[in-house]
């Protein structure tokens, strides 16, 4: 039986063939076995990609069970309703951006590379945090592998560049090529494929409380092509943030629900993190497995057509719908 091999599965052959680092090599096969057709024509390749990921997990000792992906400073673990990862230049104002907006306690300074790893935060937009990863400064050709994978393991972007930094176009052109030369950025991804599109990256024109920025602001979607949304801000004035705020939460694509019992007030502090267009079904199992194989009724306030309505395992729920659960 023919294999008949997707462009996508030979565009990720190719990737691998030319990574450099293990991470790029990881990343690859993990993107040839997502992509490559699943029928019998394609057992013997199915195979040897997984003894390849199996071979490499066990020579870099990431096999299940082994800590030492825990120990590696790059690999944040997801918090809140998602990761939004800020990459910039040197001096570009990341830090103190997420100095601002999180309790994460960055080094701020006039001199480049004061970042030496990556400094996670919580940003509160509403009733819910979302987690803000400040980064080692980007520099072309100096990125490290593991770097590489926490850029493309992110829920989002912030690229960070300085409004007032007449080379500020150059960095954005120059770190958009790159995301797009280690295939981070994509058009479209692939099912089982980490990788992001040019909705979950956001620009962060920082400094915009002391550059003319909507004369640079208008430059740049001039000039950079296929630009991402560009929201000028100030960590000194504060000015947009409760824009990026909004934005995040917005592109991160999750909604928040409440849960209540019977007859009681819905809880209104803790809702639950979904991903967007999920169902009551998945809102029972992300509290519980029994819950789910056990639930029989739920009601929901919000998106319904009157409060308390009673729905289907499969009614899928909208951002701040309230809902109650019976087993």
């Amino acid at each position: 039986m023919p294999a008949n091999l997707t462009q996508q599965y030979y565009a990720a052959e190719e990737a691998y063939k030319k990574a450099s680092t293990y991470e790029e090599k990881l990343a690859a096969l993990e993107e040839m076995l997502a992509t490559v057709p699943k029928h019998k024509g394609t057992e013997k390749i199915q195979a040897e990609i997984k003894k390849r990921l199996s071979r490499m997990r066990k020579e870099s000792g990431q096999t299940q069970g082994s800590g030492s992906r825990q120990e590696d400073p790059f690999l944040i673990d997801a918090q809140g309703a998602g990761q939004v990862l800020l990459l910039g230049p040197p001096n570009s104002g990341k830090s103190s951006l997420v100095q601002t907006l999180t309790n994460a306690k960055t080094q701020v300074a006039e001199y480049p590379f004061a970042t030496a790893l990556p400094i996670p935060g919580m940003m509160k937009f509403e009733d819910v945090s979302i987690q803000l990863v400040d980064t080692p400064p980007y520099v072309p050709d100096g990125i490290p592998g593991n770097f590489i994978s926490a850029i493309r393991n992110s829920h989002m972007l912030a690229l960070v560049i300085d409004l007032t930094d007449p080379d500020c176009i150059d960095h954005l052109m120059a770190m958009l090529e790159f995301l797009r030369e280690k295939r981070i950025l994509r058009e479209e991804v692939p099912p089982g494929v980490q990788a992001l599109t040019l909705d979950k990256i956001l620009v962060l024109g920082s400094k915009a409380d002391i550059a003319q920025w909507e004369e640079m602001v208008e430059m740049i979607e001039e000039l950079v092509p296929d630009c991402p949304t560009l929201v000028p801000v100030s960590a000194v004035t504060g000015c947009n943030l409760d824009r990026f705020r909004a934005l995040a939460f917005e592109r991160l694509q999750v909604i928040r629900v409440y849960t209540k019992r019977p007859g009681k007030p819905a809880d209104m502090e803790r809702p639950f993190i979904l991903s967007a267009n999920s169902t009551v079904s998945d809102l029972a199992h992300s509290i519980h497995k029994d819950l789910a194989d056990s639930l029989r009724t739920a009601k929901v306030w919000g998106s319904a057509k009157f409060d308390g309505q009673a729905v289907n395992h499969d009614y899928v729920l909208a951002d701040r719908d309230i809902v109650e659960l019976n087993d």
